[in-house]
């Protein structure tokens, strides 16, 4: 089963330097297009396209990907590298949807994202028959090194960011709850009812609907205030 990409937003910064990265594969490679497709089912759409001349493929292109014979599903289905250096003479890929476009040689590696779900691909498609050197592969998997380091870093702010939020939403229910609960000024203990001090996370589990005020337990008295800790 394929694991699918969760939604990520990515700063403009990140798209300038994807385009940067698919305008300098197809000038070096001297192809007409170079893509990275980002999956998002049950589609799979063109998110960065080489300005390059002749390319068919504009950012927002999608398709259906499953059941679809396009080159990328293959890509996806595999999470490995797929070159069809002539899908007329293939029998596999002489009727793919890319041909079409009079795409009839591909090469294509999957993307993936930290947790390894699957975010799309990175590849390159040409006119004319090509088989590709081993120089271009090796190209392309460095620019896929910088696009999955790029996603590392969003994929890894965003999950900080989702979980900040979450303790900033805890904080506010708690301001909001019932009860005034003596909290230790230095420890954070909680003083009960029975004038017993618990651990923090002790009593929250108990007691859920709470809100604090400072007070400061005897352990800390003790260290802190020993001047004080024997005056009645």
């Amino acid at each position: 089963m394929i694991k699918t990409t969760v939604k990520i937003e990515l700063p403009q910064s990140t798209f300038e330097t994807w385009q940067g990265i698919v305008d300098i594969l197809a000038e070096i490679v001297g192809i007409p297009a170079a893509l990275i497709m980002r999956l998002n089912e049950p589609y799979i759409e063109v998110f960065v396209s080489s300005k390059s001349n002749g390319n068919p493929y504009n950012p927002g292109d999608r398709e259906h990907i499953w059941g679809s014979g396009l080159y990328c599903e293959t890509v996806i289905k595999s999470e490995d590298r797929l070159l069809v250096p002539n899908a007329l003479t293939d029998v596999n890929w002489m009727n793919n949807p890319d041909v079409k476009l009079n795409m009839i040689s591909y090469l294509g590696f999957p993307i993936l994202l930290p947790d390894g779900k699957t975010f799309g691909t990175i590849c390159v498609l040409d006119r004319k028959e090509n088989r590709y050197s081993k120089t271009v592969e090796d190209l392309i998997l460095k620019f896929r090194h910088i696009i999955q380091t790029d996603l590392e870093l969003v994929y890894l702010n965003q999950s900080l960011g989702d979980k900040n939020k979450r303790l900033m939403d805890y904080l506010t229910e708690l301001q909001a709850l019932r009860g005034v609960v003596p909290i230790c000024a230095y420890c954070k203990s909680i003083r009960d009812s029975q004038n017993n001090w618990h651990p923090i996370e002790h009593y929250l589990i108990k007691n859920p609907q709470a809100d604090f005020s400072h007070g400061i337990c005897p352990v800390c008295m003790k260290k802190n205030h020993p001047e004080l800790e024997d005056k009645p």
